[in-house]
């Protein structure tokens, strides 16, 4: 195995999140793949169209151990935008995760705020609904 960097990479050993970015920087290096490395945010869009159609019939057929599979294609996805982005100093994937997170805890006020707990799945979209034309709302001023 190359030695990258200090660190080797091996296939079926454990990986974390960290390592998996640093795979995506490295296949986009000047020293990685020369397709990575060409793909652009629009040569892309048609391979996360393909990724999220290949879930979508995934879960259709109940294959678990393909879901398993696509999802980490759709994950690649972000992955590659997400450092193309950061290489265009728009943002990172960093900036992906806190933007997200941020979102969904600011959506969830039933389960990360003071709004009481609420009753049903449908109470909880009214609300994801009103926060999110609120937030569009804010957008617009």
């Amino acid at each position: 195995m190359k030695e990258i960097n200090g660190k080797t990479y091996e296939e079926n050993k454990p990986h974390t999140m960290q390592e998996l970015q640093e795979i995506i920087h490295i296949l986009r290096s000047p020293e990685g793949c020369p397709w990575d490395r060409e793909q652009t945010l629009d040569s892309l869009k048609k391979c996360l169209t393909d990724e999220t159609e290949e879930v979508l019939e995934a879960i259709d057929k109940k294959d678990h151990k393909n879901l398993c599979e696509e999802l980490g294609d759709v994950l690649l996805q972000v992955l590659l935008q997400s450092e193309i982005a950061r290489e265009e100093g728009w943002f990172s994937f960093e900036d992906v995760v806190q933007v997200l997170s941020d979102k969904m805890i600011r959506r969830h006020p039933h389960v990360f705020g003071d709004m009481d707990m609420l009753e049903s799945a449908d109470d909880t979209l009214d609300i994801w609904k009103q926060i999110k034309e609120q937030e569009k709302r804010n957008k617009s001023k």
